[in-house]
């Protein structure tokens, strides 16, 4: 689910218990409550969530950031305790929040600019050992099972899947396609990272979950592992696909990153919403700013601090009255 916290793990302590207030004005006819804005667990998220609430801060607003679930903060946005998310990513998030926007507590407020792509991903040494790759059949077969597995999974190949509170539904895809491969997931974002690059120094099996827009498949040389085609169908019936008894016997969605929120928001603060809506910012500029946090150390705020500075003009244009 946009690149995932690790060297910026410090930073998100201390913006995550931070309540900014700006020392502008809020428009009169607008609430001075705090707009809470939630942060997750990886870089990406982390700098578009302080990227907009700086904005919003620039606007007069009270924001205030709070640290929550990637699904289980929809309960908060129904409730209208938590207000905005700026990151659901279409690969992961869609079905929690196709569900909250149903209860018309919820509503979607665009996409953010950014298209995801995440999917199991192996580098590109690891062919010579499993030479079917990149077609996911591949991995049923016994020698490449062999090939990425480690002692603790062993005969079975060994996946390394993100934080289980991404979601993504890869065990159960393992299971629907009958795949002898055990997945573990890592605890942090950093983790998972940090394993690939322990792996990818030492030439060591690896196969992971890896996600755009990041950093990881710009540095590394590999390939996404190729499912079948995602489609509605293969998370809702199933009867579609090779599995005629299972769910997720394919691929995962690709698409757009959204940005959603309480529904209440757009009448107790029209120009936060409109500013919110207006937000955009593409897959080559976050990879940019998620390397300055995750590969050259800068912290979030500094990296947000900077594009603030240097696009005074565009999100001018978010907050216009």
């Amino acid at each position: 689910m946009l690149s995932r916290n690790r060297m910026a793990g410090a930073a998100l302590g201390a913006v995550a218990l931070c309540t900014a207030f700006s020392h502008s004005p809020a428009w009169a006819q607008e609430s001075t409550d705090p707009i809470k804005l939630t942060l997750h667990d990886w870089t990406g998220q982390l700098i578009t969530t302080n990227i907009m609430g700086e904005v919003l801060k620039k606007a007069g607003y009270n924001v205030e950031y709070v640290q929550a679930d990637y699904l289980a903060q929809f309960a908060g946005l129904e409730a209208g305790d938590l207000h905005v998310a700026m990151e659901m990513w279409e690969t992961t998030g869609r079905e929690a929040m196709d569900a909250a926007t149903a209860t018309g507590k919820v509503e979607n407020f665009g996409p953010t600019g950014m298209k995801a792509k995440e999917e199991w991903w192996f580098p590109d040494y690891m062919k010579e050992k499993c030479p079917g790759l990149p077609n996911w059949e591949a991995l049923k077969d016994e020698t490449c099972a062999e090939a990425f597995s480690t002692a603790e999974t062993a005969p079975k190949g060994r996946y390394l899947g993100g934080p289980v509170t991404w979601g993504g539904f890869d065990d159960e895809r393992v299971e629907a396609l009958g795949l002898p491969v055990e997945v573990i997931h890592a605890g942090t974002d950093a983790a998972l990272f940090a394993e690939l690059e322990s792996a990818y120094q030492r030439q060591a099996p690896i196969l992971l979950w890896v996600y755009a827009p990041h950093w990881a498949p710009v540095k590394y040389k590999g390939q996404w592992v190729e499912f079948p085609e995602f489609t509605k169908e293969c998370y809702a019936d199933p009867k579609w696909g090779s599995n005629p008894d299972a769910l997720y016997d394919c691929g995962k969605p690709h698409g757009d990153i959204w940005k959603v929120g309480w529904a209440g928001v757009k009448d107790k603060w029209p120009g936060a919403y409109n500013a919110i809506k207006a937000f955009m910012i593409d897959n080559d500029e976050m990879g940019q700013m998620i390397t300055k946090v995750d590969l050259d150390g800068k912290k979030v705020e500094d990296v947000v601090a900077e594009w603030i500075g240097a696009n005074e003009a565009r999100w001018s244009e978010w907050i216009k009255k």
